[in-house]
């Protein structure tokens, strides 16, 4: 059985429906924001730490709807699956990296902005939200 690691993360949309993406310094994969769950916390709750720590971005946990659980292989720890607590959350302000963030990129939902993307990201989370987009 891998190792599991659990997190929060956030289908980040901006006003022009673009989503966020988060590289991490010494990695390659662009990402979802968000982080591990610690215990005793609440997925929603870790979810509003973690995006204040790594984008100077404050939500409430009302802001935040939850979209699901996906699983996928981590792409910066191998031999471990990552298991995502997703939520949605729509913002209209500026986000600048912090903590282990080297990098953000807004892409276009519909493609993958020429980006190497975590497995999560790219089989998961993106298919998802172009699905949602097209039942609209």
């Amino acid at each position: 059985m891998p190792s599991v690691i659990r997190i929060a993360a956030a289908l980040l949309i901006g006003s022009d429906g673009q989503t966020l993406l988060v590289r991490k310094r010494g990695t390659q994969a662009f990402m979802q924001p968000g982080g591990k769950i610690d215990a005793g916390e609440q997925p929603v709750e870790a979810l509003a730490r973690e995006l204040y720590e790594e984008l100077n971005l404050r939500i409430a946990p009302s802001d935040a709807v939850y979209l699901g659980k996906f699983s996928a292989p981590a792409a910066n720890e191998p031999g471990f699956t990552v298991q995502a607590e997703l939520f949605r959350v729509h913002i209209d302000v500026p986000v600048t990296p912090a903590a282990e963030i080297e990098e953000v990129r807004w892409i276009d939902p519909a493609g993958e902005g020429g980006l190497h993307l975590a497995p999560l990201t790219r089989d998961f989370i993106l298919p998802f939200y172009r699905k949602s987009l097209t039942a609209c």
